[in-house]
């Protein structure tokens, strides 16, 4: 199979461009000819990168770290690049730029700059999450991950009374605390689905009440992967 990218000019400014969230192969044909085309990669963690350019065969562009911890001091770094005529693109760990990740501050930027900004469509991990739910999709709100302490209850309580599918992200290590401190909070027959390892060899979706997964992840060793937990809306 033969595919031809069309090329198109591509002017100074910021690229948001996803990744694969797990299988390689979820990268867009665009996604490609924006990375090898950029001056340089802002990158949530530069090895992820250079290990999906070297898996591509992309040698272009130069590399540098932006994370939550030099978010603020890399912005003014990033637009003086770009008004110096640069191409800057944006790539997270992983998926989709801003969606729980690092970005918020340099489009905030990039618009009070007048700075042209491009986004690119792509992988994420809560859209085939919810598909796989069986849950109503009509209405969705995603809120990222739960705070760990500060307003915590507010944030489950948001949850327990929604009337709409609630999608959150949660870590392996958090997973059952989740189950346990929501399940007082809403009906026993009320569904949640979990989803994990995304488009990798072991994903997995298991469904059932709060109680239900509780118990499930108490017999199990530590899985692996990052948790998309979807919420059935208010019954």
């Amino acid at each position: 199979m033969k595919i031809e990218i069309k090329p198109y000019n591509l002017e100074a400014g910021l690229y948001l461009i996803p990744t694969p969230i797990g299988n390689l192969m979820d990268i867009t044909l665009r996604s490609l000819y924006v990375l090898e085309n950029m001056d340089y990669l802002a990158c949530e963690d530069t090895r992820t990168t250079q290990s999906l350019l070297k898996n591509y065969d992309i040698k272009s562009p130069k590399l540098f770290a932006y994370h939550n911890h030099n978010e603020a001091e890399k912005t003014e770094y990033i637009i003086n690049l770009i008004k110096q005529g640069n191409k800057v693109g944006l790539v997270s760990e992983a998926g989709t730029p801003l969606v729980s990740d690092p970005g918020f501050r340099i489009v905030k930027s990039a618009i009070e700059n007048n700075i042209k900004i491009e986004t690119l469509p792509g992988a994420t991990a809560l859209i085939p999450a919810l598909q796989l739910s069986g849950f109503a999709v009509h209405n969705f709100t995603f809120l990222g991950f739960p705070p760990v302490k500060k307003n915590r209850k507010k944030f489950l309580e948001l949850i327990a009374n929604s009337l709409f599918t609630t999608i959150v992200y949660e870590s392996p290590f958090k997973i059952i605390k989740f189950l346990e401190e929501i399940q007082p909070l809403i009906e026993d027959e009320r569904q949640i689905s979990i989803t994990r390892e995304i488009s990798k060899i072991y994903e997995e979706t298991i469904r059932g009440s709060a109680k239900e997964l509780a118990n499930h992840f108490k017999t199990k060793k530590t899985p692996k992967g990052e948790f998309v937990i979807v919420i059935q809306g208010k019954i």
